[in-house]
């Protein structure tokens, strides 16, 4: 199955119409439990439905993008990354609505929060997300895939093309440099 995965995408860098149809099948499984944990955590009555999200991210993945696809695992990373897009841009538009909205410093645990419940800490996760992706990318890419996927570390690993020693490294560095980042280096 990830071999007609990786097929399917080369299909769809070609040009073919009909591939995208036959992807979404054998792929939306994968991104509708991604998307579901993802909208677990987020406020009661949000706008904004794990199935609208993966939809959304799909043609976003497939219609709009200029990337070459190389596998299975490649679509997934970058599809964690579309739907982290998309919960920014959603976060930024409601917050934009309230007119500035009532911003306050909050103190976050990140062992306790898996996905991110307010819009204006979705905002601060990324701001402070991509400042670390300046300094480290790779681990950037573990809290993305982490924090706004809700993948474990075993699921991260292959993603990424590290072990799973690596990636807990890597996440231990990261929550903590958040942190501190976002709480005003106290």
């Amino acid at each position: 199955m990830p071999g007609d995965v990786t097929q399917l995408l080369c299909a769809i860098d070609a040009g073919d119409p009909k591939a995208a149809d036959h992807l979404l099948p054998l792929v939306y499984e994968e991104l509708r439990r991604l998307a579901a944990h993802k909208m677990a955590g987020e406020k009661p009555g949000h706008t904004l439905q794990a199935t609208a999200l993966v939809h959304e991210a799909y043609l976003r993945l497939v219609k709009e993008s200029q990337q070459q696809w190389q596998n299975r695992s490649q679509f997934i990373a970058v599809a964690a990354e579309t739907m982290r897009r998309i919960l920014v841009d959603h976060a930024r538009r409601r917050q934009s609505q309230k007119r500035g909205g009532d911003f306050q410093r909050t103190e976050v645990d990140f062992l306790e929060l898996p996905v991110a419940g307010d819009d204006a800490l979705v905002l601060k996760v990324h701001e402070a997300l991509n400042e670390l992706a300046a300094e480290d990318p790779i681990k950037a890419e573990v809290v993305k895939l982490k924090f706004f996927v809700g993948l474990t570390r075993e699921e991260i690993a292959p993603v990424l093309g590290l072990n799973e020693k690596t990636v807990r490294r890597h996440w231990s560095f990261a929550k903590a440099w958040l942190f501190q980042n976002m709480s005003g280096g106290v």
